[in-house]
């Protein structure tokens, strides 16, 4: 039987780590922090199964240049990180066409579609299902003409199977009366979902898996140990591990753990930030995407979460303030009569491949070293069905999708 070690905690590391154990795999989970310290704390909480367009639509690159020096745009950049962010940025942008955007959604979407389902099933048994409800996800607009200005994303949401029902400023304040006089249109997306703590959700995810019989280590990932082109083991800051099988589910982090082994992944780190108001007198309905500002607002468990907007400044630069007040002046435009008792910021990295698919499944000249990282702004989305097909793939067992369009084997000849 083999034995496995999932390289980070997060929500596709425990969901990897879950689904194993369940096929009576001898799991190790290493965290150097512990579960859920990272992105999968700080996300928008939305299981947003029509998120399938990327960032790299048509038009972007006429639009950027402009973006960066508009402070009523939810695009930063760090300049002094820009001649760092020049190998990748052409790759990144070199998908702005329509075939690429509808390439990428053909790849997101089964990740994607059933993701309320698949974490109900990741979650039955673990006492995480309290997390998880049912709900649209809307997307707020300034009006009919902003909605329309939209509608190439709309149009691949289409033909990937989603279903919306549109409000006007009338029937939108009788569904949601949370928001002011700037929402004057919006699309409502049936048959999503939202997390009410995403780190608590993780928590308690990864405490079944040791309850279990799994075990957490918390420590820091040093190396590789292979033999004749085939791992045995994992090294950490304070002991080996031997090992048939190991997961890198380390994020933006993942690319420097693949050096290692000789692949270079054009990975950067998208920034995104959060700001949570705690006890607010009013809370919207449902998770809800501002349009404008491209970021969510998510109730949650006695809080409203804030979070999203893009900023290139890689992995350890400190905070920056501009997204954060970015952030407050529009919640004042939306809800300016709203009223909290404290609040809170964070900062966290999302793992942006150049070609915005997700990396999953075995590396190309490395037996026993899989991965499973790069999902960008749908990494809680996707994590529970990312897990359980690395648990397939490692099993040995169909998982009834084309994985060739995960596989890290597109990035074998990269050079960066």
């Amino acid at each position: 039987m083999k034995s496995v070690v999932v390289i980070g905690a997060g929500i596709v590391g425990v969901s990897t780590a879950i689904w194993l154990q369940r096929k009576g795999v001898d799991v190790v989970l290493l965290d150097k922090y512990g579960p859920a310290a990272g992105t999968s704390y700080g996300n928008a909480g939305v299981l947003a199964a029509a998120s399938v367009v990327p960032v790299t639509v048509p038009g972007l690159i006429t639009k950027a240049p402009a973006m960066v020096f508009d402070k009523r745009q939810p695009l930063f950049l760090n300049w002094s990180y820009f001649p760092r962010l020049l190998p990748w940025l052409p790759r990144y942008l070199s998908h702005c066409s329509q075939k690429q955007v509808n390439r990428i959604a053909t790849a997101l979407a089964p990740i994607l579609r059933d993701c309320l389902a698949d974490h109900r099933a990741l979650s039955a048994g673990t006492g995480a299902e309290k997390y998880i409800s049912p709900a649209d996800y809307v997307y707020a607009y300034r009006n009919k003409e902003h909605f329309d200005k939209d509608n190439f994303a709309w149009e691949v949401r289409q033909e990937h199977g989603f279903e919306w029902t549109e409000h006007d400023a009338e029937s939108y304040q009788q569904y949601d009366p949370a928001f002011g006089k700037e929402v004057g249109y919006a699309a409502c997306v049936h048959n999503h979902g939202r997390i009410s703590d995403p780190g608590e959700y993780v928590k308690t995810l990864a405490a079944h898996f040791q309850s279990n019989g799994g075990r957490f280590i918390q420590g820091e990932f040093r190396d590789f140990v292979i033999r004749k082109k085939a791992l045995c083991a994992i090294t950490t800051s304070d002991t080996a591990i031997d090992c048939d099988v190991a997961v890198v589910a380390t994020g933006a982090w993942s690319k420097a753990l693949l050096q290692k082994l000789g692949l270079t992944v054009p990975l950067e780190s998208e920034r995104g930030y959060h700001i949570e108001l705690y006890e607010p007198s009013v809370m919207p309905a449902m998770p809800t995407m501002i349009a404008a500002g491209k970021f969510v607002m998510t109730p949650m468990d006695g809080r409203l979460r804030m979070a999203g907007m893009v900023e290139f400044a890689g992995l350890e630069a400190k905070a920056n303030k501009q997204p954060l007040e970015f952030l407050r002046q529009y919640l004042a435009e939306l809800m300016p009569d709203l009223s909290w008792t404290d609040s809170k910021e964070w900062l966290g990295h999302r793992p942006a491949p150049s070609d915005s698919v997700p990396l999953i499944g075995e590396l190309p000249d490395t037996k026993g070293v899989y991965v499973g990282f790069g999902h960008q702004h749908v990494g809680l989305s996707g994590g529970a069905k990312t897990g359980e097909l690395l648990s397939q793939l490692i099993c040995g067992e169909e998982t009834g999708l084309n994985m060739q369009m995960y596989s890290p084997m597109r990035f074998r000849a990269t050079v960066m």
